[in-house]
């Protein structure tokens, strides 16, 4: 079973930047991230698939995906980060490349806990 760890979220004040991990216990496949605020539904944020980098049409110029495969790490770099990013953000993993995945949780397999990013203005 793989397990996925996320880490790196933080209280910040507006225009902050963070920088989140997701660590995976063994190879995971196809790794995203997504973020879920209170009261609202799950969003996929930003993907990554073999070198190409997939983002929410709002967060693209602010947020940045990579990928270290020698250490199944992916990681989120947050810039300018403002009030409304304030969300739990999600590290999520297939073993198949998900087609038009930020737009389909529902279909991968693998979920980290979660790790809170909070944003004050």
């Amino acid at each position: 079973q793989v397990r996925l760890v996320e880490s790196g979220g933080d209280s910040v004040r507006a225009g902050g930047s963070l920088r989140l991990s997701c660590s995976a216990s063994e190879f995971a496949g196809y790794m995203d991230w997504f973020r879920q605020a209170p009261g609202k539904e799950l969003e996929g944020v930003a993907s990554y698939s073999r070198g190409t980098t997939t983002y929410s049409e709002a967060l693209r110029d602010r947020f940045t995906i990579s990928k270290d495969r020698a250490s199944n790490t992916l990681y989120l770099e947050m810039f300018n980060l403002k009030p409304e990013n304030t969300s739990m953000y999600y590290c999520a993993a297939n073993p198949c490349p998900v087609q038009s995945g930020l737009s389909r949780p529902d279909a991968y397999k693998y979920w980290g806990q979660g790790t809170q990013v909070t944003v004050s203005s």
